[in-house]
């Protein structure tokens, strides 16, 4: 397990791998404003002993990868779909399972859209549904209440972004399991360490003016694996059921009572529906 960095359009994405190169390859791509290591070690691990060939990577402006000056981003929404391509390509890596989070999972969706033949399976996690013209819920009131502080963050205090992220991640997680403020404190400290810029993250909100639904999920062929948590405050429940309805060959797995995050407690369930959907393609 070591970084690689690849060459992008204008940019480099910083990578990491785990497993047998040799064996069946998913990738894994990451919501906004979330570095690589928002896929914890442990589940991406877990996800290679189960036999499966690992990456992982930074989006542009997150982790190692190529920041832009904090609202100059100088990327759109298919700059990102097409870095997910060129990772596959640095890799030589055909065609692979793609597993996508979030925005992850907005990109994923393209990708399998756009790029059918790069795409084995989709499994679309705590994301909405392309294409779709039915009226979905919005994010929790308390949700939207928190975001709108982020108004007020000074994006270059590292304390303030801490707080604020810690904040956060104690808005969109579970109901269900408690949330452990210390480890989180301590990760998200980690990660904004090891960014290159971290308020570039923020040019990230700059992509909702951009044009997500490139295509419509009804239009990908892919055998399709909806998991999205019943408390998700982001994206509630009913954007995972219509995805899953609007998409070919589609199943979902409702977390119980989970929020808009990978939580350790929900990783068996998770990797296991991964596990499941790729082994019956």
């Amino acid at each position: 397990m070591s970084i690689r960095t690849i060459p992008a359009t204008k940019a480099e994405i910083a990578t990491e791998c785990f497993g047998d190169i040799s064996a069946p390859p998913i990738l894994l791509i990451m919501g906004a404003m979330a570095s690589m290591l928002w896929w914890p070690d442990c589940f991406c691990r877990a996800l290679a002993d189960n036999g499966h060939f690992v990456i992982r990577y930074d989006n542009r402006d997150t982790g190692q990868s190529t920041h832009y000056p904090p609202g100059e981003p100088g990327y759109k929404l298919c700059d990102m779909i097409d870095d997910a391509l060129h990772v596959l390509d640095a890799y030589n890596i055909p065609a692979a399972h793609i597993v996508g989070m979030s925005l992850g999972g907005m990109i994923a969706q393209n990708l399998a859209v756009g790029h059918p033949d790069r795409v084995l399976s989709l499994t679309v996690i705590s994301s909405s549904p392309l294409g779709v013209e039915e009226d979905l819920p919005p994010p929790s009131n308390r949700y939207m209440e928190h975001a709108a502080t982020g108004e007020t963050v000074d994006w270059s205090d590292r304390q303030q972004v801490i707080d604020f992220m810690l904040a956060e991640c104690a808005v969109i997680t579970s109901r269900k399991h408690p949330f452990d403020k210390d480890s989180t404190r301590r990760f998200i400290e980690a990660d904004y360490d090891r960014a290159r810029n971290f308020p570039s993250t923020t040019n990230h909100f700059s992509l909702f003016a951009d044009d997500f639904n490139l295509g419509r999920v009804a239009d990908a062929t892919c055998p399709t694996l909806v998991l999205h948590g019943t408390a998700d405050p982001i994206f509630p429940i009913d954007h995972g059921r219509a995805l899953a309805k609007a998409a070919c060959s589609a199943r979902i797995i409702e977390i119980d009572g989970g929020g808009h995050e990978l939580h350790p407690e929900d990783h068996q369930q998770i990797i296991a529906g991964i596990t499941d959907h790729i082994s019956q393609i």
